[in-house]
């Protein structure tokens, strides 16, 4: 008869730190939960690999300040990760050490050294991957809506390039989420359990309520409470399916983002909708919110990746006041390029 093995305190530590510090007293929504499991899986898989035993055996001695950094460098250089990846994986490795701090005082000293690995710093990319408005109309064209699954698809990345909002916050709308009658608007579930309202076109709302009619049709069930967006067997759309069906409908319309001319990812359409509202004249601070960032640094970040705002507001700053002058051509001999130099 085997014997069942015992927890290591490792283990028991982050049942503990997954169960009851990240949900009932940080307050943490479910993604950033996910989030931070998914960076303590990949550690825990590194440290398994790095220490040649089962993940299961791993004990609070084994996660120390250089292996931490040896996981980081592995992120980076094998797995391709960013700076912005890394630093996200680092955040949720802080987070675990802090908690180690308090549950085990007798190694605060191990912890402080992991908490002390600081982040890296890196210029934070403008976002290159969205589409324009013909790139827009024709992955829309591309949806055929004769079919259940095709209504579904047309309301779904209408309602994307509509709100601008995260794939998720969309899969997770409930008809108790959307105001069908005027003013037309839908309760979107962001980061951080903030809510916030964003208003749609009535052709999007018309959208939805017909999608919603489908389903009250398709089903006897009560669904006030059931996923909007569903698949072929009524279980909700995940965000891979999500990207499944952009790259599919993408490639039928021979859609590619601007500037990097690539296939659409499903948060491409998410950069589309704030450039098209900062070319629209919308201001920053409305914009923010309406995308639900955290701050306008992040807002700002579209004002430098769009280059059609940027001619257009070079051809506005007096063209021809700052033109080149048109003087004659002088010949200029080697003994008068210093004062040349000094002239330009």
């Amino acid at each position: 008869m085997s014997r069942s093995r015992k927890m290591t305190s490792l283990g028991v530590s982050i049942v503990a730190f997954f169960e009851d510090y990240l949900p009932n007293q940080r307050g943490m929504s479910q993604h950033t939960i996910r989030s931070y499991r998914d960076a303590v899986c990949l550690l825990l898989q590194f440290l398994s690999r790095e220490c040649e035993r089962g993940i299961e055996t791993l004990d609070l001695a084994d996660v120390d300040a250089q292996r931490v950094e040896r996981f980081l460098f592995h992120l980076e250089e094998e797995r391709n990760n960013g700076i912005v990846t890394r630093n996200m994986r680092l955040a949720a490795i802080h987070t675990l050490a802090r908690f180690l701090a308090n549950r085990c005082p007798e190694r605060v000293g191990h912890w402080q050294a992991v908490i002390a690995i600081p982040f890296k710093r890196g210029a934070r990319q403008a976002p290159t991957e969205y589409l324009d408005a013909a790139s827009i109309k024709a992955l829309l064209g591309a949806i055929d809506r004769t079919s259940d699954s095709g209504c579904r698809d047309y309301a779904l990345f209408a309602l994307l390039f509509n709100t601008g909002a995260r794939v998720q916050e969309v899969l997770d709308l409930r008809p108790s989420d959307i105001r069908l009658l005027p003013p037309h608007q839908v309760r979107l579930h962001g980061k951080g359990s903030k809510i916030r309202v964003c208003p749609i076109w009535p052709n999007t709302a018309k959208l939805l309520a017909d999608l919603m009619d489908r389903r009250k049709r398709a089903s006897d069930e009560e669904s006030s409470n059931a996923c909007i967006f569903v698949n072929q067997r009524g279980r909700p759309l995940t965000r891979f399916g999500v990207r499944y069906l952009l790259r599919k409908y993408a490639k039928a319309a021979g859609a590619m983002t601007t500037v990097t001319h690539k296939y659409p990812h499903p948060h491409s359409l998410r950069h589309s909708t704030a450039i098209h509202l900062l070319k629209a004249g919308v201001d920053y601070s409305t914009i923010s919110q309406w995308l639900g960032h955290a701050g306008l640094n992040t807002t700002m970040r579209y004002a430098r990746a769009d280059l059609d705002l940027k001619r257009q507001a070079l051809s506005q700053v007096f063209p021809e006041t700052l033109a080149p002058p048109s003087t004659p051509h002088v010949h200029m001999d080697a003994g008068n390029l210093a004062g040349w130099l000094r002239r330009l």
